[in-house]
């Protein structure tokens, strides 16, 4: 496993773009475009900036779907596809009620995955991306990438490329308009490891800047945090931020305990599960009066390639994991009322 690790960072730091070549400055906001499917082209194509939503409800509630598909584990087409089916699965509870919005936000994708998203009619059906190419990601190897209600009116996306990172990491960004409220969503891979300076802290305030926003009525950040050292806890009250678990009663626990909020550790190998403990690495962070927090869960636990693909069961267990896991990550949820 550890050679496998070496490899995928080895093959990161080889497809890094060169900074001559990036269109965007650090830390500053750079506008791409969202993108619909059309039957009528067979095509994904660029949402124009005045088309309204064609199937614009009166959604109420928003429901924020947030996972990290491990991107250094064989397999990734097969892994993607299981996680993708169960997000379908998850989502269609809130997809068939027209009041409740749907927001996936993925991170770790991988150029193949964005190929897998673009095929599946569940999402050409009812949702809006923000990438349809690796253009935007300062990394050739993987990135964020969102899907996006098609009920609810896209009002713009752009990406901040932050300057504090050795990971090419970003926030992106989409703003959408809902209940009459402008409510602006974040979706992030923040700095990985503990280094010296420390990353993620800058990362986040960053974040926070633009969630402050004073044209935004409610904002929601939500990722893999990377939530492993002291400082990481105070992050959401350093910002003027709420934490989604905290704020529904969920506490922070010591790594080794059977807390509620984990969502790193349960799936990783056992070695490292026991060096390192369980943590609670992906988070929903939210602000705003224009939002009420209406429910946190996590979700992912146990989901494996399908048992037809015995094949890439087998290759994953042969790390050494206990199951054949898609990903070391389980998912964070939160649901939200737009308030009027």
């Amino acid at each position: 496993m550890q050679a496998l690790i070496q490899k995928q960072m080895k093959n990161a730091i080889a497809l890094r773009k060169p900074a001559s070549a990036l269109p965007w400055r650090p830390d500053e906001p750079c506008r791409q475009p969202l993108y619909r499917w059309s039957s009528n082209a067979d095509e994904w194509q660029p949402l124009q900036a005045s088309e309204p939503s064609p199937n614009k409800s009166k959604a109420t509630r928003l429901a924020v779907y947030s996972w990290n598909i491990d991107f250094m584990l064989p397999h990734g087409d097969s892994r993607m596809n299981s996680a993708l089916k169960h997000l379908e699965e998850l989502s269609r509870q809130h997809r068939n009620d027209n009041n409740t919005a749907v927001v996936i936000n993925i991170q770790e994708c991988v150029p193949s995955d964005l190929t897998l998203i673009s095929e599946k009619d569940w999402i050409r059906d009812s949702f809006y991306r923000t990438d349809v190419d690796t253009a935007n990601w300062a990394s050739g190897a993987y990135g964020t990438t969102t899907l996006v209600d098609r009920r609810l009116d896209a009002l713009s996306c752009f990406r901040v490329h932050y300057s504090a990172t050795r990971m090419e990491r970003d926030a992106l960004f989409v703003d959408v308009e809902a209940s009459g409220q402008i409510v602006r969503l974040c979706n992030t891979h923040l700095e990985s490891l503990a280094m010296e300076p420390p990353r993620r802290p800058a990362q986040m305030q960053l974040i926070a800047s633009h969630m402050h926003a004073e044209d935004i009525s409610g904002a929601v950040v939500t990722g893999d945090f990377n939530a492993i050292q002291p400082f990481d806890r105070t992050l959401h009250t350093d910002n003027n931020l709420e934490d989604a678990y905290l704020n529904l009663g969920g506490t922070e626990g010591d790594g080794r305990d059977d807390n509620e909020g984990y969502t790193w550790g349960q799936q990783a190998l056992p070695e490292l599960r026991q060096l390192f403990g369980c943590s609670r690495m992906d988070k929903v962070f939210f602000c705003g009066d224009g939002l009420e927090l209406l429910g946190f869960e996590r979700f992912g636990a146990d989901v494996e390639p399908d048992k037809s693909e015995e094949d890439v069961r087998k290759d994953l267990l042969s790390l050494g994991f206990e199951k054949p896991w898609i990903t070391d990550h389980l998912g964070v949820k939160a649901v939200f009322e737009i308030k009027h």
